[in-house]
């Protein structure tokens, strides 16, 4: 029984990390989408600060592209981090969402703190002694309370949306309201065992340095301290194995949104790579029965387009 945290644990890591990897593999296989061709392109190095285009240039596909990782990490951080196109097209949204991704990250801050903590520990005991284990310590104690607390209340900010928002009735499903209700359970838990016993997140950050160097000892700490601790791992870790087998996995999807939909401008041009997905896209069979279209399965996208409508 003594294990039986740690193993729970392992699971829903590996649980994560093969349903991630699958959700990523998954979206990089799909067939091209509709781009949104609108600029600007966060890539673009010379005139996206302007919301120009390569398309300006004379005999623009005779000259090579210049692109700007910089560009894009200008972007992407503030819209992680921050929210900042929630903030900016749905303010009262944000005020609950922003919350309650912050403290998600915090959270995860404070376990890499933790676990980072032990791998040096487990190294030399030395590296953690002193006023650098110190500050470790509190630093994984401020994400972690702040996290938390940030957390919960904006899952509970983004619940009370949901069953109140006569808006969302319609985009509100049970799979929904379970989802809020596990992140207030799981993080209101963890912080009830860190308030009441764990103040310092000793015992905790045991637990992690077991969990990476794999010795798995037994969660210490006296009275209620392992025993709360052991449910928070519980809970915590059942969550992190629940998350990108759900629609929460659009940590993952975001990726393809920006780069594959958004900023995808990359040019067809005749024998590129582009041009032979677009060619086999066009010729997959239609059967769509409306009146204009006429599929019936034998006809391609090709056909659709290039046919003679007909006068009435």
């Amino acid at each position: 029984m003594e294990a039986l945290p740690y193993v729970i644990a392992y699971v829903a890591i590996a649980v994560f990390a093969i349903a991630v990897v699958a959700r990523f593999l998954m979206w990089s296989r799909m067939p091209l989408h509709l781009r949104w061709e609108l600029y600007p392109v966060a890539h673009d190095a010379k005139r996206a600060h302007y919301g120009g285009s390569y398309l300006e240039e004379v005999d623009w596909w005779k000259k090579p592209r210049e692109m700007s990782l910089i560009g894009e990490l200008k972007v992407m951080v503030p819209e992680i981090l921050f929210l900042v196109a929630l903030k900016e097209h749905n303010p009262k949204l944000w005020l609950r969402s922003f919350p309650f991704h912050f403290g998600l990250y915090l959270v995860i801050a404070c376990t890499v703190l933790m676990m980072g903590t032990g791998v040096l520990g487990a190294l030399s005991p030395s590296l953690v002694d002193g006023s650098f284990g110190s500050f470790l310590q509190y630093s994984s104690l401020i994400c972690g309370v702040a996290g938390l607390i940030l957390g919960l209340l904006g899952a509970l900010g983004l619940l009370q949306r949901r069953l109140v928002d006569p808006a969302l009735k319609d985009f509100t499903a049970p799979a929904d309201i379970f989802n809020l209700v596990f992140f207030v359970v799981a993080f209101g838990f963890a912080l009830i065992s860190i308030l009441a016993a764990d103040r310092d997140l000793t015992v905790l950050m045991g637990f992690l340095k077991g969990l990476v160097t794999f010795s798995m000892p037994a969660i210490g700490g006296e009275g209620m301290a392992g025993a709360l601790t052991s449910i928070s791992v519980v809970l915590l870790a059942a969550l992190v194995a629940y998350i990108p087998l759900t629609h929460m996995s659009h940590f993952v999807g975001k990726f393809f949104a920006y780069h594959s939909i958004r900023w995808n401008d990359e040019p067809s041009l005749l024998g590129a790579e582009e041009e032979g997905k677009i060619n086999k896209l066009l010729s997959q069979p239609v059967s769509w029965s409306a009146p204009h279209i006429k599929g019936d399965g034998s006809k391609s996208w090709v056909d659709v387009a290039t046919e003679k409508m007909e006068k009435k």
